[in-house]
């Protein structure tokens, strides 16, 4: 039986559902954005803004900006661009605020993965207050062991780099062999957690990356964290305990 000392976990579609909650909160700001005058339905505002996203990716601080550049000008004239973008970001932080959760199934499993001795961590790729702003939102910090955060902005090295794997092994003070990495991103979290020889466990749970394949094959695929507490359990020799 593989002997094990960590587990590593992706965060974005991994620990909640990025791909949901990001279209309810961009539904919402294109919302607010009409409310407040821009003359257009909100599913054509809205698949504006998803190519304003996709051409400049969803870590670029000026999507609204963009949006209105790109928008016929009549559509908004006669309203305080201002308030347009101050109305779309409002929108799109109070769905933050009321919407962005963890799954349940992995709260649960994070809390009862805490009391056993394994050493936790997240791997995650994105800028640095913003990934960290996500983590607290989903009250996910305390489960993590001391020091076991690592965000690929704040480190230098993104995935699918494998230094920054290793980087996260080596500050834990585990040999990758010893360690599982759960993401849900075939190319960026298995193929090189697999690479430097960690076990690797693939969430197939319907996010952006779901239907993805990746050069090599994950050990594991789970659709949710009770077969990997099951797969712990059989084929480590780790009891994962409900949560407190």
């Amino acid at each position: 039986m593989k002997t094990l000392k960590a587990v590593f976990f992706d965060l974005d579609d991994t620990l909640y559902s990025t791909s949901e909650f990001a279209a309810r909160a961009r539904r919402a700001s294109v919302d607010a954005m009409v409310a407040q005058g821009v003359r257009m339905t909100p599913e054509d505002l809205f698949r504006e803004l998803e190519e304003v996203i996709a051409e400049f990716t969803s870590n670029y601080e000026h999507h609204f900006d963009k949006l209105l550049l790109r928008i016929p000008p009549s559509t908004w004239e006669g309203v305080n661009r201002a308030v347009l973008i101050a109305a779309a970001v409002v929108g799109y932080h109070e769905t933050k605020s009321r919407d962005l959760a963890p799954w349940p199934d992995a709260m649960e499993f994070l809390g009862g993965l805490a009391r056993t001795s394994l050493i936790r961590g997240i791997i995650t790729s994105g800028l640095e207050i913003k990934q960290a702003e996500k983590l607290l939102r989903l009250r996910v910090l305390p489960f993590l062991s001391p020091g076991g955060l690592f965000i690929s902005d704040q480190i230098g090295i993104s995935k699918p780099n494998v230094k920054l794997y290793l980087r996260a092994c080596e500050a834990m003070g585990v040999l990758p062999a010893e360690a599982m990495y759960v993401g849900d991103h075939p190319t960026h979290d298995i193929d090189p957690a697999n690479e430097i020889g960690m076990t690797t466990v693939l969430v197939r749970r319907g996010g952006r990356h779901g239907r993805g394949e990746g050069k090599t094959a994950a050990a594991h695929e789970i659709r949710d964290f009770a077969e990997l507490r099951r797969i712990l359990s059989a084929g480590y020799g780790i009891e994962v305990p409900p949560a407190v």
